[in-house]
């Protein structure tokens, strides 16, 4: 009986690693079939323009021809940094204060606050930012530095891009900060050091590797949000060259102009090379960031 009992356990655990293998095949395989999909759909502009050429060129005259995409991809890149570079310090510090010193009761009102803002359509946000931070930057930010300004540009989209990955950043900061032992934490304030020398020099260090990949998810997360990009930045074609310039980043070129592609076989391959050029960013970022993460780990390792 106990032998027929091994041998079922045997072939359960078979079975469930077969399981788990085979769901990471498929997910490896999904990713594979995303690229090799748009490298197809992105074959007819590629026979006729080189790849350098067509992410070095500003030119865009679909028309004749001219497909140049600098101009979007340093539009993303400028929005999705601002956006994270203001997202950061604010969802690191709200995060280190709900979890080190936070009265309960506050925490219970957080917590569902974060919830809501995580939930909320990217829709609402671009309408808001329409709203408020557009006339905001135009008519009060604006003039401080420029002779004039629209207000929709690259401080737009970052500003509603931030506050759309705050809730994110500070959820997974929680979770990462709730896993540093306490023992570590007792024994820096048992050496006199203060809440704040304890949650930088200790929670901050231990959760280091777990800041980074929190980082990566959300800049993964703002360079491919559309909507809300689209509704705050101005889609005007050129390279911005400050924050109170309109910009024109890869996914609302895509949502802007993927009904026209019918007419033209040329703009809707134009239009997959921006997904792919999207792809492959992503990608490099995050096989980088993997290795930055590797060695962060090795040095902040307690």
């Amino acid at each position: 009986m106990s032998t027929l009992l091994l041998k079922k356990r045997i072939l359960k655990n078979k079975i469930a690693k077969g399981t788990m293998f085979g769901l990471t095949i498929v997910s490896l395989l999904i990713l594979i079939t995303m690229a090799v999909g748009l490298y197809l759909k992105s074959s007819s502009i590629l026979e006729n323009n080189s790849i350098w050429g067509l992410i070095s060129g500003s030119e865009w005259q679909p028309i004749s021809g001219k497909f140049g995409f600098y101009s979007f991809i340093i539009s993303s890149l400028y929005v999705t940094i601002l956006a994270v570079a203001i997202a950061l310090p604010i969802s690191l510090l709200t995060a280190l204060f709900l979890t080190e010193n936070a009265h309960p009761l506050i925490k219970k009102i957080i917590f569902p606050v974060l919830d809501i803002l995580a939930g909320i359509p990217s829709v609402v946000y671009g309408l808001w930012g329409t709203l408020i931070i557009v006339p905001w930057i135009a008519d009060v930010i604006g003039p401080h530095f420029v002779d004039y300004t629209s207000g929709y540009t690259v401080l737009a989209g970052g500003i509603v891009l931030s506050v759309m990955i705050i809730p994110l950043l500070v959820s997974l900061f929680i979770e990462i900060f709730a896993t540093v032992p306490k023992d570590f934490k007792d024994a820096s304030t048992s050496l006199g050091a203060t809440r704040w020398q304890t949650s930088r020099m200790v929670v901050v260090r231990k959760a280091m590797p777990g800041i980074i990949a929190s980082v990566v998810l959300a800049i993964s997360r703002a360079f491919g949000e559309t909507l809300a990009v689209l509704m705050v930045c101005g889609n005007m074609l050129n390279t911005p060259s400050s924050v109170f310039d309109s910009c024109y980043p890869l996914p609302a070129l895509i949502a802007n102009n993927y009904g026209e592609m019918l007419s033209l076989p040329t703009y809707e391959s134009a239009l997959m090379f921006a997904a792919l050029i999207m792809f492959v960013i992503i990608l490099i970022f995050n096989a980088v960031s993997r290795i930055i993460l590797q060695q962060v780990e090795k040095k902040f390792k307690l």
